[in-house]
């Protein structure tokens, strides 16, 4: 799952009649010709990864176990439901049941439903992303966000023997690609997608800036820091500098997400920052090469993993139902089919007492999962920027103004000092 995307324009009849556009959907969840005694509205996204077939089977599973209901799905029409549950309430029409919706802003309205400490018992990190001290979301998935997934051929032909483990080898390995003739990194981000040329800077994020002050967004809510500060623009600067140094290409930055990945798997690139999730498309459909994984690398070579925990259901207050939507998103959430489905869908890192993946998860995939084990061990993980939700994120509508910034940074229409002056505004603009 995607957690930072940009809206696309839907037009208001659109929103108006979702059974009939496209980014309506169909109900499912009961038996043919047996209707439940309440109906609920879900939205949900699609992706490569996620389709249609997989949120239907889905949805069955759960609606099995919770006899009574009829859902009905929505679909967004881009991956950014966030934006889209925002326009839903906006025409009074906000979904009874969201999936990976950014809860800020619709719990201080009193739009959701927390959740109890009994309902969140066997979660591993129940507390994840409060909002007021209380939980709105359902914590059940961990996503490093990103990793660096590599093309073991290329680094062979240019003789890297070994992934690096400081950004002063990643820089080494860049320059020894590009001498080869290969593109060092794949990063995109054109179109409603602009949220894919993130990944680089959250990576530099996490390494310069929250290694070294875990609280720092926290620090920039109570003015005690800024963008423009020199932790911050250091970390921007090493963006703005992999661009410059023609390790990134350019052209590449218009490509769409779907593009972005398969340029990687056309071997448009040796190296692909990217969430998690792509394990799950590594393995399922392998490319002609062989690929290992790799951390972002910090400075001083310690472990840092950016990761985000949340994902899961949140239920809005004004459901015809509360408590038995709350029942049906739970017994979504802890299906072990939905989350076998997950795991093998999505690459999901799932976050819930007890479970375990399947054993035939392929090995993209199993490194990904080692990567993250040994960053929880050394006490390397730290939240990924503009990522966050609930009481440490940034404020509504920013992470979307901040892969706009990134593009023109990565561009040059943009120093790394205006950009982070761009986001100090942006904030400012934000909190008015």
């Amino acid at each position: 799952m995607r957690r930072i995307m940009v809206f696309g324009t839907v037009t208001l009849a659109c929103a108006m009649a979702l059974t009939s556009c496209a980014a309506g959907g169909s109900s499912t969840g009961q038996a043919a010709g047996k209707k439940g005694d309440v109906t609920l509205t879900f939205l949900t996204f699609e992706t490569p990864n996620l389709n249609a077939a997989y949120w239907d089977a889905a949805i069955a599973r759960a609606s099995a176990k919770v006899p009574g209901v009829t859902i009905k799905k929505l679909v967004a029409p881009t991956a950014d439901r966030t934006a889209y549950a925002k326009q839903l309430d906006a025409s009074g029409q906000l979904p009874n049941i969201m999936i990976a919706v950014d809860s800020a802003g619709f719990a201080q309205a009193g739009k959701l439903v927390p959740w109890s400490d009994a309902q969140l018992k066997d979660f591993v990190s129940p507390q994840s992303n409060p909002i007021n001290g209380r939980i709105y979301q359902l914590p059940y998935n961990t996503q490093p966000t990103p990793l660096v997934y590599y093309n073991k051929a290329d680094f062979a032909a240019a003789d890297i023997t070994a992934p690096p483990t400081t950004y002063a080898q990643l820089l080494a390995d860049s320059a020894a690609l590009k001498a080869k003739g290969m593109n060092p990194f794949v990063v995109g981000g054109g179109g409603a997608d602009t949220w894919a040329d993130m990944y680089p800077l959250i990576a530099a994020v996490g390494t310069d800036v929250y290694a070294e002050n875990p609280q720092w967004l926290a620090d920039r809510s109570a003015g005690k820091v800024t963008f423009a500060d020199p932790a911050f623009t250091k970390a921007v600067s090493k963006i703005a500098a992999l661009t410059s140094a023609g390790y990134v290409d350019k052209a590449g930055l218009s490509r769409s997400y779907a593009d972005d990945e398969q340029a990687f798997r056309d071997n448009k690139g040796a190296m692909y920052p990217m969430g998690s999730w792509f394990a799950a498309s590594a393995d399922a459909k392998k490319p002609s090469f062989d690929m290992g994984v790799f951390a972002w690398p910090s400075d001083d070579g310690r472990l840092v993993v950016p990761a985000y925990t949340g994902g899961g259901m949140s239920v809005s207050s004004t459901s015809p139902d509360t408590a038995l939507a709350q029942k049906w998103a739970l017994a979504f959430m802890e299906d072990k089919q939905n989350l076998d489905a997950s795991v093998k869908s999505d690459g999901s890192i799932i976050a819930i007492k007890g479970y375990t993946p399947p054993t035939t998860m392929g090995p993209v995939y199993k490194a990904t999962v080692d990567i993250y084990e040994k960053a929880v061990a050394a006490n390397g993980i730290v939240n990924a920027f503009s990522i966050e939700t609930g009481d440490g994120a940034l404020p509504p509508g920013m992470s979307a103004t901040t892969a706009t910034g990134v593009q023109d940074l990565m561009t040059g229409r943009k120093t790394a000092a205006q950009f982070s002056s761009f986001l100090d505004t942006e904030w400012a603009k934000a909190k008015q």
